[in-house]
Parts: structure tokens; C-alpha cells; sequence
């Protein structure tokens, strides 16, 4: 029985969103269920899938948080 956690950032797909939707979650569990099928046949009923949706601020890359590294990167600091 695989378990896959996937990781999403909260900001949503467009900048007026603050988190993943119910349908793109539906969506993400279907694919990665279908892939878990196609690649190793494991059937859809035996794979949980997990969606944790990450903080904006639980972030970071650049050696910066998220906010400031975007900041820096449109300043053209970074």
C-alpha cells in the first residue's frame, strides 16, 4: 500500500488565492494515483495520497524566506 505526500505551497494558482482548491486537490489525488497504477500497478484503492499545504512563511529558498527572496529577486538584487 504506497502512501504519497505531496507538498503545495498555500498561495494557490493565481495571486488572489490564499490555498489549493477542492477540484485541483481531487485532480492531484487522481493523478498521482494513476501514475502510482501505471508505473509500479498499484491499484488506485490500495495508494493514499496526502496533501499538505505549506505556510507561505515555512518556506524559503536562496538562503532567504519566501517573501524576502522575491523581494530581492524584484528589486533585481538577487
Amino acid at each position: 500500500m504506497p502512501i504519497v505526500t505531496v507538498q503545495v505551497t498555500r498561495e494557490g494558482t493565481t495571486p488572489d488565492r490564499t490555498s489549493v482548491t477542492a477540484e485541483e486537490k481531487a485532480a492531484i489525488i487522481a493523478g498521482v494515483s494513476q501514475v502510482m497504477l501505471d508505473v509500479l500497478n498499484k491499484p488506485l484503492e490500495s495508494t493514499y495520497v496526502v496533501i499538505e499545504e505549506v505556510e507561505l512563511d515555512n518556506w524559503g529558498w536562496g538562503g532567504l524566506p519566501t517573501v524576502q527572496y522575491r523581494k530581492k529577486k524584484a528589486d533585481g538584487t538577487a
